[in-house]
């Protein structure tokens, strides 16, 4: 049943997504089906509170929702503005050229392992070029972002979401590259009508 009100504002990932109760990574509830419409009604850092159509809420990683397209501005209204890509190109040129510049020091001479490794400490750098598609990782924001040349959307996101002082949001030292893993079927309840079938959806965790 519907509540009344209820006005979606994202839908969730064809891959479903893990919710929790509240903002803290070691309270886990039931994930979201794939496609699930949801309404957004708060944020904290990357946490989103997220409500069914049926009353049932949670919070989930908001970075990973897809947002449902809103009607068109009236006229003398701007025209909403989509995330330009240009700025983390320029940063993900930028790092590339730092470790760039090391390694030729290094490799001619100029300087030791020691420096080498102060001079990238801290530099992640990634990029995935095929075509027109383009595949950035944003290391401020902890995430892989899909660019088709005109406006970012988040791919996968390398940690949980962060934010509201819960445990994502303590420094993890040596931090393990991100991995998939397919989560063991739980037998809890869905949030939306009628009980899960097969494996859980697919995540992109951290380190355990």
């Amino acid at each position: 049943m519907t509540t009344p009100d209820f006005r979606p504002t994202h839908v969730v990932p064809q891959d479903g997504l893990p919710a929790w109760e509240a903002p803290d990574v070691s309270r886990p509830t039931a994930p979201l089906d794939a496609l699930l419409p949801v309404q957004v009604v708060d944020r904290r850092g990357d946490w989103g509170q997220i409500v069914c159509a049926n009353g049932w809420s949670a919070w989930v990683d908001g970075r990973l929702l897809v947002s449902v397209p809103q009607e068109p501005p009236v006229a003398g209204q701007p025209a909403a503005r989509t995330a330009d890509p240009r700025p983390l190109l320029a940063r993900v040129e930028e790092s590339l050229g730092r470790y760039r510049r090391a390694a030729e020091e290094l490799t001619a001479g100029r300087g030791d392992g020691e420096t080498f490794r102060r001079r990238t400490q801290g530099l992640r750098v990634g990029m995935v070029v095929d075509g027109e598609s383009v595949w950035l990782y944003d290391a401020e924001h902890e995430r892989w972002v899909y660019c088709d040349g005109v406006r970012l959307s988040t791919y996968a996101a390398g940690s949980g979401p962060g934010g509201a002082g819960g445990a994502a949001d303590r420094p993890v030292a040596g931090r393990e590259p991100t991995r998939v893993v397919s989560e063991e079927p739980s037998g809890m309840s869905s949030p939306s009508q009628g009980p899960p079938t097969g494996p859980e959806p697919t995540r992109v965790v951290g380190p355990e």
